[in-house]
């Protein structure tokens, strides 16, 4: 007999859930490289120059203290907004809801901020946190009584939420909470309890990214190690296994609509405490769809959605640089989104004809 040795079976023994976390993540990361490859050549067709394109759009995403910073900066509501497509998605539904849900949120903090100005920081803040996650949740969670009562597609419900939230928030900013100047569409500016302290110094960037890898971490900790989080995938595998096996698949799904509304909300409190200081009509410029994209892309692992924000901001904050020293439109970087996700969802379809091309070939 040969002998084993017992370090070596070990160090395989731990390699294995690594090794199969990397294949999890490997879809994901062929999908982005192939999106790349397209943008590549697209940008041939533009008459650039692909090396030199990508090239800028790195260097403006991380080429210096203040790119990264940047990018760490917009990384945070698509964190919050990627978190809470995937949180829905684990538990079986699909909340495309989350830009509504974030204006809500914003609102939320903006209006308590404003209601209780002479509080010290360490009240205001987690009072208008509260108030974000709070709103954020009652606004999906709507959409989750409507689908656990009437039977209603939260695809179309949570959808047709954000357009009502957003043009509430435009009355409100136009009407009750309209800055004393009158002039646009936002509320007074918040007072200097209700913002977050810088992270690095001389940039934007804010406390509030330590916060979301706090979240990361939790949401994490949750979907894998807590028996919530198990209950949660199982009933998002399959519902009616779930209900066979004792679980209250009603509460687990409606559970799911609330936290991730709620997180969804906190992308709002974010943009509002760490970037505006005010609430304003235009809060997100699309966080909360392109937090589908990046819960898709990091497979909706918490871990993953964090990766896969950091891309994408680096994509977006790059942008601007690729365009003034490529001449690439900017634009270029939404197709190469569209492309990510064209090339998620064409995985399967892509498998198939493989597969029926090996059986034939046999």
């Amino acid at each position: 007999m040969t002998a084993i040795d017992p370090a070596s079976e070990t160090v395989s023994a731990a390699q294995t859930p690594v090794l199969r976390r990397l294949r999890l993540l490997l879809p994901s990361a062929t999908a982005f490289l192939l999106a790349l490859v397209t943008g590549a050549v697209l940008i041939l067709l533009w008459g650039g120059n692909p090396l030199r394109a990508y090239a800028a759009l790195a260097d403006g995403a991380f080429g210096s203290w203040n790119s990264v910073a940047e990018t760490l900066l917009r990384s945070v509501p698509l964190t919050f907004t990627g978190l809470a497509v995937a949180i829905a998605f684990r538990g079986g539904a699909f909340n495309v809801g989350a830009e509504g849900q974030l204006y809500v949120g914003g609102t939320a903090a903006a209006i308590v901020a404003l209601w209780l100005p002479a509080l010290p920081g360490y009240l205001l803040l987690p009072l208008m946190m509260a108030g974000a996650m709070a709103a954020g949740a009652a606004w999906a969670g709507l959409a989750g009584v409507l689908k656990l009562r009437f039977g209603a597609s939260e695809l179309i419900t949570t959808i047709m939420l954000t357009y009502v939230a957003i043009y509430l928030v435009s009355y409100l900013l136009r009407g009750p909470l309209q800055e004393a100047a009158g002039y646009l569409p936002q509320t007074d500016r918040l007072p200097g309890a209700a913002r977050f302290a810088g992270l690095v110094p001389a940039t934007r960037l804010h406390i509030g990214f330590l916060v979301a890898l706090a979240t990361v971490a939790l949401m994490h900790f949750l979907l894998w190690r807590a028996v919530w989080g198990f209950r949660l995938r199982v009933t998002g595998l399959n519902a009616r296994a779930a209900m066979a096996a004792g679980m209250a698949v009603d509460g687990l799904s409606l559970s799911a609509f609330l936290i991730s509304g709620a997180l969804a909300g906190l992308a709002g409190f974010m943009e509002v405490v760490g970037v505006q200081h005010r609430m304003i009509e235009n809060l997100s410029p699309g966080f909360g769809y392109t937090g589908i994209i990046v819960a898709l892309l990091g497979q909706t692992s918490p871990l993953g959605v964090l990766v896969a924000a950091v891309l994408f901001a680096g994509l977006q904050v790059g942008a601007t640089t690729m365009e003034a020293a490529a001449g690439v439109p900017a634009t270029l970087t939404i197709i190469i989104q569209a492309m990510v996700v064209l090339f998620l969802i064409g995985r399967p379809a892509v498998g198939q004809i493989v597969r029926a091309m090996r059986r034939l070939k046999r």
